[in-house]
Protein backbone atom coordinates (compact mmCIF):
# COMPACT_ATOMS: atom_id res chain seq x y z
CA UNK A 1 0.00 0.00 0.00
CA UNK A 2 1.23 3.64 -1.08
CA UNK A 3 1.99 5.78 1.86
CA UNK A 4 -0.43 8.68 2.23
CA UNK A 5 -0.96 11.72 3.07
CA UNK A 6 -4.27 12.92 4.92
CA UNK A 7 -5.73 16.18 5.85
CA UNK A 8 -8.50 16.12 8.47
CA UNK A 9 -10.27 18.89 9.03
CA UNK A 10 -12.84 20.09 11.56
CA UNK A 11 -13.98 22.73 13.82
CA UNK A 12 -11.97 22.50 17.30
CA UNK A 13 -10.44 19.05 18.94
CA UNK A 14 -12.37 19.12 22.13
CA UNK A 15 -14.74 16.25 24.46
CA UNK A 16 -16.81 15.22 21.30
CA UNK A 17 -17.83 11.60 19.13
CA UNK A 18 -16.25 13.57 16.12
CA UNK A 19 -13.05 15.05 17.81
CA UNK A 20 -12.07 11.55 19.64
CA UNK A 21 -12.59 9.86 16.42
CA UNK A 22 -9.82 12.75 14.45
CA UNK A 23 -7.52 12.21 16.81
CA UNK A 24 -7.76 7.92 17.22
CA UNK A 25 -7.87 7.75 12.94
CA UNK A 26 -5.02 10.19 13.36
CA UNK A 27 -2.91 7.90 15.57
CA UNK A 28 -3.61 4.75 13.62
CA UNK A 29 -3.10 6.50 9.95
CA UNK A 30 0.90 7.01 11.46
CA UNK A 31 0.53 3.63 13.22
CA UNK A 32 0.43 2.46 9.64
CA UNK A 33 2.56 4.22 8.01
CA UNK A 34 0.94 7.15 6.61
CA UNK A 35 1.44 10.86 7.26
CA UNK A 36 -1.37 12.56 8.98
CA UNK A 37 -2.37 16.42 9.15
CA UNK A 38 -5.01 17.81 11.51
CA UNK A 39 -6.14 21.70 11.23
CA UNK A 40 -8.45 22.91 13.31
CA UNK A 41 -8.37 25.90 15.94
CA UNK A 42 -7.11 23.18 18.59
CA UNK A 43 -8.33 21.86 22.22
CA UNK A 44 -7.82 19.19 24.46
CA UNK A 45 -6.72 16.35 22.00
CA UNK A 46 -4.20 18.70 19.99
CA UNK A 47 -1.77 17.23 22.48
CA UNK A 48 -2.41 13.94 21.72
CA UNK A 49 -2.38 13.90 17.81
CA UNK A 50 1.28 15.48 17.95
CA UNK A 51 2.65 13.04 20.36
CA UNK A 52 0.99 10.43 18.56
CA UNK A 53 3.05 11.26 15.30
CA UNK A 54 0.63 13.59 13.67
CA UNK A 55 1.25 17.24 12.80
CA UNK A 56 -1.65 19.44 14.02
CA UNK A 57 -2.00 23.55 11.80
CA UNK A 58 -3.65 25.75 14.29
CA UNK A 59 -6.85 27.65 12.08
CA UNK A 60 -10.03 28.92 13.05
CA UNK A 61 -11.84 27.31 11.24
CA UNK A 62 -14.70 26.86 13.68
CA UNK A 63 -16.07 30.26 13.93
CA UNK A 64 -19.37 30.60 12.02
CA UNK A 65 -18.91 33.98 10.70
CA UNK A 66 -18.88 35.25 6.94
CA UNK A 67 -15.43 36.59 7.73
CA UNK A 68 -14.15 33.01 8.38
CA UNK A 69 -14.25 32.88 5.00
CA UNK A 70 -11.17 35.22 4.49
CA UNK A 71 -9.12 32.19 6.10
CA UNK A 72 -9.53 30.63 2.56
CA UNK A 73 -6.12 31.88 1.61
CA UNK A 74 -4.89 30.25 4.39
CA UNK A 75 -5.88 26.84 3.84
CA UNK A 76 -5.03 27.12 0.28
CA UNK A 77 -1.38 28.18 1.12
CA UNK A 78 -0.90 25.36 3.63
CA UNK A 79 -2.33 22.62 0.88
CA UNK A 80 0.32 24.02 -1.35
CA UNK A 81 2.79 23.73 0.92
CA UNK A 82 2.12 19.87 2.24
CA UNK A 83 0.90 18.51 -1.20
CA UNK A 84 -2.13 16.20 0.57
CA UNK A 85 -3.51 13.15 -1.26
CA UNK A 86 -6.86 13.61 0.09
CA UNK A 87 -8.53 15.81 2.43
CA UNK A 88 -11.69 14.93 4.77
CA UNK A 89 -13.98 17.40 6.07
CA UNK A 90 -15.77 16.46 9.18
CA UNK A 91 -17.95 19.41 9.39
CA UNK A 92 -19.78 22.12 7.85
CA UNK A 93 -18.26 25.46 8.29
CA UNK A 94 -14.65 23.86 7.77
CA UNK A 95 -15.87 22.16 4.48
CA UNK A 96 -17.23 25.91 3.50
CA UNK A 97 -14.25 27.25 4.28
CA UNK A 98 -12.39 24.24 2.29
CA UNK A 99 -14.49 24.96 -1.10
CA UNK A 100 -13.27 28.50 -1.57
CA UNK A 101 -9.70 27.01 -0.62
CA UNK A 102 -9.88 24.42 -3.40
CA UNK A 103 -10.97 27.24 -5.94
CA UNK A 104 -7.23 28.54 -5.33
CA UNK A 105 -5.87 25.66 -6.34
CA UNK A 106 -4.45 24.55 -9.56
CA UNK A 107 -3.90 20.80 -8.76
CA UNK A 108 -6.33 19.65 -6.07
CA UNK A 109 -6.52 16.70 -3.89
CA UNK A 110 -8.99 14.07 -3.32
CA UNK A 111 -11.99 16.06 -1.31
CA UNK A 112 -14.07 13.24 0.79
CA UNK A 113 -16.46 14.33 3.29
CA UNK A 114 -18.27 12.45 6.26
CA UNK A 115 -21.62 13.14 7.58
CA UNK A 116 -21.59 12.48 10.88
CA UNK A 117 -25.22 13.29 11.55
CA UNK A 118 -28.42 14.23 9.94
CA UNK A 119 -27.87 17.84 9.11
CA UNK A 120 -30.45 20.03 9.18
CA UNK A 121 -30.80 23.47 7.44
CA UNK A 122 -29.79 21.83 3.88
CA UNK A 123 -28.91 25.32 2.38
CA UNK A 124 -26.01 25.36 4.47
CA UNK A 125 -25.36 21.53 4.66
CA UNK A 126 -25.38 20.92 0.97
CA UNK A 127 -21.30 21.71 1.14
CA UNK A 128 -20.92 18.48 2.88
CA UNK A 129 -22.16 16.77 -0.38
CA UNK A 130 -20.08 19.04 -2.81
CA UNK A 131 -17.41 16.42 -2.50
CA UNK A 132 -15.43 13.93 -4.79
CA UNK A 133 -16.95 11.13 -2.39
CA UNK A 134 -19.12 10.85 0.97
CA UNK A 135 -18.77 9.07 3.97
CA UNK A 136 -21.89 8.00 5.90
CA UNK A 137 -22.22 6.33 9.38
CA UNK A 138 -24.75 4.47 8.71
CA UNK A 139 -28.26 3.09 6.29
CA UNK A 140 -29.77 6.16 7.85
CA UNK A 141 -27.55 8.88 6.81
CA UNK A 142 -26.62 7.34 3.57
CA UNK A 143 -30.46 7.34 2.98
CA UNK A 144 -30.95 10.98 4.14
CA UNK A 145 -27.94 12.24 2.55
CA UNK A 146 -29.63 10.56 -1.18
CA UNK A 147 -33.09 12.00 -0.38
CA UNK A 148 -31.89 15.84 0.55
CA UNK A 149 -29.39 16.40 -1.75
CA UNK A 150 -29.87 14.15 -4.58
CA UNK A 151 -26.58 12.06 -4.51
CA UNK A 152 -26.42 8.78 -6.47
CA UNK A 153 -25.33 5.93 -3.50
CA UNK A 154 -22.38 5.64 -5.63
CA UNK A 155 -20.63 8.16 -4.81
CA UNK A 156 -21.58 7.55 -1.06
CA UNK A 157 -19.61 4.25 1.19
CA UNK A 158 -21.21 3.37 4.77
CA UNK A 159 -18.44 3.17 7.06
CA UNK A 160 -19.97 2.54 10.12
CA UNK A 161 -18.61 4.48 13.38
CA UNK A 162 -16.53 1.87 15.53
CA UNK A 163 -15.38 1.74 19.40
CA UNK A 164 -11.87 0.35 20.64
CA UNK A 165 -12.32 -2.97 22.84
CA UNK A 166 -9.28 -1.72 24.95
CA UNK A 167 -11.80 0.44 26.02
CA UNK A 168 -15.18 -1.08 26.11
CA UNK A 169 -14.71 -5.18 26.97
CA UNK A 170 -15.93 -7.14 29.09
CA UNK A 171 -13.16 -7.25 31.54
CA UNK A 172 -13.57 -6.30 35.08
CA UNK A 173 -13.81 -3.13 36.45
CA UNK A 174 -12.06 -4.38 39.77
CA UNK A 175 -13.07 -3.86 43.28
CA UNK A 176 -11.16 -0.43 43.89
CA UNK A 177 -13.45 0.90 40.91
CA UNK A 178 -16.86 -1.07 42.53
CA UNK A 179 -16.20 -0.23 46.05
CA UNK A 180 -15.97 3.54 45.19
CA UNK A 181 -19.23 2.97 42.91
CA UNK A 182 -21.10 1.67 45.72
CA UNK A 183 -19.67 4.45 48.23
CA UNK A 184 -21.30 7.46 45.92
CA UNK A 185 -24.27 5.33 44.66
CA UNK A 186 -25.11 2.92 47.52
CA UNK A 187 -28.92 2.65 46.24
CA UNK A 188 -27.79 0.78 43.35
CA UNK A 189 -26.25 -2.21 44.96
CA UNK A 190 -27.53 -5.72 44.53
CA UNK A 191 -30.00 -4.08 41.96
CA UNK A 192 -30.44 -4.81 38.46
CA UNK A 193 -29.56 -1.53 36.61
CA UNK A 194 -30.90 0.26 34.11
CA UNK A 195 -28.56 2.43 32.12
CA UNK A 196 -29.60 5.56 29.67
CA UNK A 197 -26.39 7.00 28.42
CA UNK A 198 -27.57 10.59 27.30
CA UNK A 199 -26.64 14.74 27.30
CA UNK A 200 -29.69 16.35 29.03
CA UNK A 201 -31.60 16.94 25.75
CA UNK A 202 -35.37 17.02 24.61
CA UNK A 203 -34.68 14.32 22.00
CA UNK A 204 -33.20 11.81 23.71
CA UNK A 205 -36.07 10.35 25.66
CA UNK A 206 -35.38 10.86 28.98
CA UNK A 207 -39.11 11.46 29.30
CA UNK A 208 -39.86 8.05 28.35
CA UNK A 209 -37.12 6.45 30.47
CA UNK A 210 -39.16 8.19 33.37
CA UNK A 211 -42.26 6.96 31.88
CA UNK A 212 -41.31 3.46 31.90
CA UNK A 213 -39.60 3.95 35.68
CA UNK A 214 -42.98 5.05 36.63
CA UNK A 215 -44.35 1.65 35.59
CA UNK A 216 -41.84 -0.75 37.62
CA UNK A 217 -42.37 0.30 41.34
CA UNK A 218 -42.40 -3.54 42.10
CA UNK A 219 -39.29 -4.59 40.45
CA UNK A 220 -35.77 -4.49 42.48
CA UNK A 221 -33.92 -2.31 40.15
CA UNK A 222 -31.98 1.10 40.20
CA UNK A 223 -32.54 3.58 36.87
CA UNK A 224 -29.16 5.69 36.02
CA UNK A 225 -29.38 8.90 33.57
CA UNK A 226 -25.82 9.29 32.82
CA UNK A 227 -24.65 12.02 31.01
CA UNK A 228 -24.20 16.11 31.14
CA UNK A 229 -26.55 19.01 30.84
CA UNK A 230 -25.16 22.07 29.35
CA UNK A 231 -26.04 26.09 30.64
CA UNK A 232 -29.07 25.87 28.07
CA UNK A 233 -30.41 22.83 29.18
CA UNK A 234 -30.55 23.46 33.27
CA UNK A 235 -34.19 24.05 33.00
CA UNK A 236 -35.13 20.92 31.11
CA UNK A 237 -33.18 19.16 33.43
CA UNK A 238 -34.71 21.02 36.74
CA UNK A 239 -38.39 19.66 34.59
CA UNK A 240 -37.11 16.32 34.45
CA UNK A 241 -36.27 16.52 38.34
CA UNK A 242 -39.70 17.85 39.05
CA UNK A 243 -41.40 15.23 37.09
CA UNK A 244 -39.76 12.47 39.22
CA UNK A 245 -40.88 13.73 42.61
CA UNK A 246 -44.38 14.00 41.10
CA UNK A 247 -44.52 10.50 40.17
CA UNK A 248 -42.91 10.00 43.51
CA UNK A 249 -40.26 8.06 41.85
CA UNK A 250 -36.53 9.76 43.32
CA UNK A 251 -35.82 6.19 44.77
CA UNK A 252 -35.77 4.54 42.31
CA UNK A 253 -33.48 7.23 39.72
CA UNK A 254 -30.43 8.74 39.82
CA UNK A 255 -29.05 11.44 38.03
CA UNK A 256 -25.32 10.66 38.00
CA UNK A 257 -23.92 13.90 35.71
CA UNK A 258 -21.41 13.70 33.48
CA UNK A 259 -18.67 10.41 34.04
CA UNK A 260 -15.74 9.91 32.57
CA UNK A 261 -15.86 6.12 33.89
CA UNK A 262 -18.91 5.30 31.20
CA UNK A 263 -17.57 1.92 30.22
CA UNK A 264 -17.30 0.65 33.83
CA UNK A 265 -21.20 1.70 34.27
CA UNK A 266 -22.18 -0.10 31.06
CA UNK A 267 -20.24 -3.39 32.44
CA UNK A 268 -22.56 -3.57 35.92
CA UNK A 269 -25.22 -1.96 33.89
CA UNK A 270 -28.10 -4.83 33.07
CA UNK A 271 -29.93 -2.93 30.43
CA UNK A 272 -28.68 0.02 28.75
CA UNK A 273 -30.99 2.32 26.28
CA UNK A 274 -31.17 4.24 23.74
CA UNK A 275 -34.59 5.89 23.68
CA UNK A 276 -33.42 8.93 21.20
CA UNK A 277 -37.02 10.32 19.84
CA UNK A 278 -35.42 11.19 16.40
CA UNK A 279 -33.28 8.74 14.71
CA UNK A 280 -29.96 8.67 15.85
CA UNK A 281 -27.50 8.71 12.87
CA UNK A 282 -25.78 5.87 13.87
CA UNK A 283 -25.98 4.80 18.12
CA UNK A 284 -22.12 4.93 19.31
CA UNK A 285 -23.53 3.99 23.04
CA UNK A 286 -25.20 1.26 21.83
CA UNK A 287 -22.10 -0.94 20.44
CA UNK A 288 -20.19 0.85 23.65
CA UNK A 289 -22.19 -1.16 25.89
CA UNK A 290 -23.06 -4.10 23.93
CA UNK A 291 -18.74 -4.61 24.32
CA UNK A 292 -18.92 -4.23 27.76
CA UNK A 293 -21.14 -7.04 27.98
CA UNK A 294 -24.61 -5.11 28.85
CA UNK A 295 -28.03 -6.21 27.21
CA UNK A 296 -29.65 -3.02 24.83
CA UNK A 297 -33.30 -1.90 24.00
CA UNK A 298 -33.70 0.69 22.13
CA UNK A 299 -36.50 2.40 19.69
CA UNK A 300 -36.94 0.70 16.48
CA UNK A 301 -35.48 3.56 14.00
CA UNK A 302 -32.62 4.76 13.05
CA UNK A 303 -29.04 3.82 13.30
CA UNK A 304 -29.63 2.13 17.11
CA UNK A 305 -31.86 -0.15 14.58
CA UNK A 306 -29.57 -1.16 12.57
CA UNK A 307 -27.16 -2.14 15.42
CA UNK A 308 -29.37 -4.10 17.00
CA UNK A 309 -30.77 -6.05 14.39
CA UNK A 310 -27.23 -6.66 13.59
CA UNK A 311 -26.36 -7.52 17.40
CA UNK A 312 -29.38 -7.81 19.34
CA UNK A 313 -32.56 -8.01 17.46
CA UNK A 314 -35.00 -8.58 20.52
CA UNK A 315 -34.17 -5.77 21.82
CA UNK A 316 -35.82 -3.66 19.65
CA UNK A 317 -39.19 -1.76 20.60
CA UNK A 318 -41.95 0.23 18.81
CA UNK A 319 -41.21 4.20 19.01
CA UNK A 320 -43.22 5.18 21.93
CA UNK A 321 -44.59 2.26 22.90
CA UNK A 322 -43.61 1.89 26.82
CA UNK A 323 -46.17 -1.16 27.74
CA UNK A 324 -43.61 -3.07 25.47
CA UNK A 325 -41.04 -1.18 26.63
CA UNK A 326 -41.59 -2.02 30.16
CA UNK A 327 -42.11 -5.67 29.19
CA UNK A 328 -39.19 -6.43 27.26
CA UNK A 329 -37.22 -4.78 30.29
CA UNK A 330 -38.71 -7.51 32.72
CA UNK A 331 -37.98 -9.97 30.50
CA UNK A 332 -34.24 -8.92 29.01
CA UNK A 333 -33.19 -8.08 32.53
CA UNK A 334 -33.05 -11.95 33.90
CA UNK A 335 -29.75 -13.51 34.54
CA UNK A 336 -30.65 -16.53 32.12
CA UNK A 337 -31.63 -14.17 28.97
CA UNK A 338 -29.95 -14.61 25.85
CA UNK A 339 -26.40 -11.82 25.77
CA UNK A 340 -26.05 -9.93 22.54
CA UNK A 341 -23.96 -11.24 19.56
CA UNK A 342 -20.15 -9.80 19.95
CA UNK A 343 -19.98 -6.24 18.55
CA UNK A 344 -18.64 -6.25 15.34
CA UNK A 345 -18.83 -2.44 15.12
CA UNK A 346 -14.65 -1.94 16.39
CA UNK A 347 -12.73 1.01 15.71
CA UNK A 348 -10.42 -0.91 13.39
CA UNK A 349 -12.79 -2.18 10.97
CA UNK A 350 -13.69 1.55 10.47
CA UNK A 351 -10.41 2.91 10.07
CA UNK A 352 -9.16 -0.10 7.47
CA UNK A 353 -12.21 0.83 5.51
CA UNK A 354 -11.34 4.43 5.56
CA UNK A 355 -8.12 3.93 4.56
CA UNK A 356 -9.17 1.04 1.67
CA UNK A 357 -11.44 3.67 0.97
CA UNK A 358 -8.72 6.82 0.09
CA UNK A 359 -6.54 4.00 -1.79
CA UNK A 360 -9.31 3.03 -4.02
CA UNK A 361 -10.39 6.63 -4.99
CA UNK A 362 -6.86 7.45 -5.21
CA UNK A 363 -6.25 4.48 -7.37
CA UNK A 364 -8.89 5.79 -9.95
CA UNK A 365 -8.06 9.24 -9.92
CA UNK A 366 -4.70 8.25 -11.51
Amino acid sequence: MNKLKIVQILPELNIGGVERGTKDFSKALVKKGHESIVISNGGIFETDIINDGGTHIKLPVHKKNPLSFFLASKLAKIYQENQPDIVHVRSRMPAWINHYAFKKLKKKPILISTFHGLYSTPIYSQIMSKVDHIIAISETVRDYIGDTYNVNNSKITIIPRGCDPEVFNKVSPGMQWEDSWYREFPQTKNKIILTLPTRISQWKGIDSFIELISLMRDVNFHALVVGPASKKKQAYLSELKQKVAEKGIGEFISFTGPRNDISNIYKISDIVYNLSIKPEPFGRTTIEAISSGAKVIGWDHGGTKEILQELFPFGLVDLKNIELLKTKTIEISQKNFQSPKPNTFLSERMINSTISLYQDLINKSS
